[in-house]
């Protein structure tokens, strides 16, 4: 993820928007993205599935994610095709949860109070700044460094597990002494 730009059409959200909202509990008996994807935001907004595009880009306020460590909620997003997530907080086991499926979460409070539903945004890994191209405005995000970003920039813990024992493996074994 490092070095690219996501672009995408905001749906805007508020406070404390919990995993029941993201996916309810009734379809929550599988993890498969394809299964999940056409309920994403039902409690929150019943049509966000049908007109979500692919590469939008969700904005809300404080704790979006809020309510229990169901998994199946950053799954859901990811697999509606929403290419980020921009909040002002978010909650722990969601954020930890989408970092790793690979899910582009940012922390922004400037950003999720200034941006509105609708507004064309470009967001810059490499900088660390959210652009509306709608209004010329930028913001910064938190920038998350360390393994948190290497765990992103591969696209999720299984792919990041991967690439390491990949690494791993290439590399020449020492004799012993």
């Amino acid at each position: 993820m490092t070095g690219h730009r996501i672009r995408g059409r905001v749906w805007r959200f508020g406070d404390n928007i919990d995993t029941d909202q993201i996916i309810p509990a009734k379809y929550c008996n599988t993890f498969d993205p394809e299964a999940l994807g056409p309920h994403v935001m039902e409690g929150a907004d019943p049509d966000f599935a049908r007109r979500v595009a692919p590469g939008d880009i969700i904005v809300a306020g404080r704790n979006f994610g809020t309510g229990s460590s169901r998994e199946a909620a950053p799954i859901a997003i990811k697999a509606a095709g929403v290419s980020a997530v921009i909040a002002r907080s978010f909650a722990r086991l969601f954020f930890r949860n989408a970092i790793n499926i690979g899910l582009a979460v940012f922390v922004s409070p400037s950003a999720s109070e200034s941006i509105a539903a609708g507004e064309e945004l470009e967001i810059d890994i490499a900088s660390g700044t959210i652009y509306s191209k709608s209004t010329g405005l930028v913001f910064r995000y938190r920038h998350f460094g360390g393994i948190i970003q290497e765990i992103m920039d591969a696209g999720g813990m299984v792919e990041y597990v991967k690439e390491r024992l990949q690494t791993e493996h290439r590399k020449p074994k020492e004799m012993p002494k």
